[in-house]
């Protein structure tokens, strides 16, 4: 009986401890009660906290003629730009600029209208911020932000003429501080104008702009500037035109690696037009070793125009090219178009030429595909006399599918030609109409591998030599001593740099 007496004991002391789990639930659910709205003011959002610490660093920048600080303020507008919404963008306005001024009532204008409760919450945050005396910086700042956000919002209209307001603003001011703001400007200026095809009516404004620059020594807005009319000049296929302008504007040292990728890729189009297919090559290879692996999009094209080029050459490229991560699709045509050349089976070269004829032509390669044809024929003719010691002239014609009035003809003259150029090592017999090939002797008796180790070797002496004049340091580093705290802050703001280096968006490509 007492263990049963022991037992109630438990279940009534459990009961009793139950009620009060119970009534201290439904005094924690009073006391979590959303309380009614408020009409006070809401903090700020934290886009545009971000965008007001990146106009003070503009500000600390100017003030300071750092350009670097400026540069770091545009990086962190790249990384925020997917997060830009209309109430934000206009709430910043209201915090850069002095409302009722000319440039807040221009830019305000370009904005969309439609998120009007959020934009009466942030305009009454902003508010209350005292308005100060803006910058020029900040001001053209100002005008790139907009400028981004009406492009990525594809309002190219508006673009259009919000860049076109800017660059008549910029052609007041001369500060070396604004020159890392107006190359971004100068970008989209074109990339709006080249959005709405209107690109040949700029050219003579960036010519304009581009003699301007060199006459203020602004080296980053000359590279930009040359890139942009390179990149104006090929969108029309004034490859001549082009060369000129690359030839006699004025030489320079690379202070942007986007721009150098960008240079050396132009070049090399120019290059292969131009039948310097050896000069092409390098250029090309070079620019997509340079560029970032978020610009997937550049280092494509510049692959494939490689590939071409290396076609042409007579190479036959790794298949590790056509396998690199995220260009597999894109790189699908060419790899079946040097699967064809690498057989030379004139037939299989035909039909993929017909079957991607559309990506061929968007790329803009048709032309340079049409001069495969030869190096098709070429190598299967290497491949007939690698395998042949002796071979009619009819069966050449047969195996290479010439398909020509007179295709006997045609493979004498293509065997003759190959001959001349040291492509195959044969005779020919034109009593019997006979090709003789003759033995193929050892190739480390020649001259060819040394050929190839000194080319290998003066790579990586170029590379080197790049990454040495690629170093900076920072002014008067020799000088000063630095403190530890000065070290600290240093190494934490260079691996925020690096990380937003590496985290850069592939747009300007």
């Amino acid at each position: 009986m007492d263990w049963w007496c022991c037992f109630y004991d438990y279940v009534n002391i459990f009961e009793i401890f139950i009620q009060k789990i119970m009534t201290q639930d439904v005094e924690m659910k009073e006391q979590q009660v959303p309380a009614a709205p408020s009409n006070s003011v809401s903090s700020p959002t934290p886009i545009l906290q971000n965008l007001k610490e990146i106009a003070a660093l503009i500000e600390t920048g100017a003030y300071a003629r750092e350009v670097r600080r400026i540069l770091r303020a545009v990086r962190l507008t790249i990384a925020l730009r997917r997060k830009l919404k209309a109430s934000v963008v206009s709430s910043f306005l209201n915090f850069a600029l002095a409302p009722g001024s000319e440039t807040h009532t221009r830019l305000s204008s370009y904005l969309p209208k439609d998120d009007q409760n959020d934009m009466e919450v942030d305009t009454a945050s902003s508010a209350t911020q005292a308005t100060v005396k803006h910058s020029p910086e900040l001001e053209i700042y100002c005008y790139l932000l907009v400028l981004i956000f009406l492009i990525d919002q594809k309002k190219f209209s508006e673009a259009k003429a919000c860049s076109s307001a800017s660059i008549a603003r910029l052609k007041n001011l001369n500060r070396r501080t604004v020159d890392v703001l107006a190359s971004r400007l100068y970008f989209y200026y074109s990339l709006s104008y080249e959005l709405t095809g209107d690109l040949s009516e700029i050219r003579g404004n960036l010519l304009a702009l581009h003699r301007v620059a060199t006459l203020r020594h602004d080296e980053l807005g000359q590279e930009t500037l040359l890139n942009l009319l390179l990149r104006n000049y090929l969108h029309y296929n004034l490859y001549d035109q082009a060369e000129k302008l690359r030839s006699k504007a004025p030489r320079f040292e690379a202070h942007s690696n986007q721009q150098f990728c960008r240079y050396l890729f132009y070049l090399g189009k120019i290059r292969t037009i131009q039948l310097e297919y050896t000069d092409a090559k390098e250029s090309l290879l070079q620019a997509a070793r340079k560029a970032p692996v978020a610009a997937l999009g550049f280092r494509v094209q510049c692959n494939k125009w490689a590939v071409i080029v290396r076609l042409l050459l007579g190479e036959i490229p790794e298949r590790t090219v056509f396998m690199q991560k995220g260009m597999e699709k894109a790189l699908r045509p060419y790899f079946e178009l040097t699967n064809a050349v690498r057989i030379g089976d004139l037939e299989l070269f035909k039909n993929v030429a017909e079957k991607f004829s559309t990506t061929f032509s968007s790329d803009r390669t048709n032309n340079l595909i049409v001069r495969l044809r030869h190096n098709v024929i070429r190598t299967g003719l290497r491949n007939i006399s690698i395998s042949y010691s002796r071979i009619s002239l009819v069966d050449i014609a047969k195996k290479l599918r010439l398909d020509s009035p007179n295709p006997v003809a045609d493979a004498e003259s293509i065997v003759s030609k190959a001959i001349r150029d040291g492509a195959i090592d044969a005779t020919i017999d034109h009593a019997n109409g006979w090709m003789v090939s003759k033995e193929t002797g050892d190739i480390y008796s020649t001259n060819e591998p040394q050929l190839a180790f000194n080319s290998r070797i003066a790579f990586c002496l170029n590379m080197h030599n790049e990454a040495v004049r690629a170093l900076r340091f920072p002014p008067n580093s020799h000088k000063e001593k630095e403190s530890a705290e000065k070290r600290r802050e240093r190494q934490q703001q260079e691996q925020e740099l690096a990380k937003h280096i590496a985290e850069e968006d592939d747009d300007d490509f």
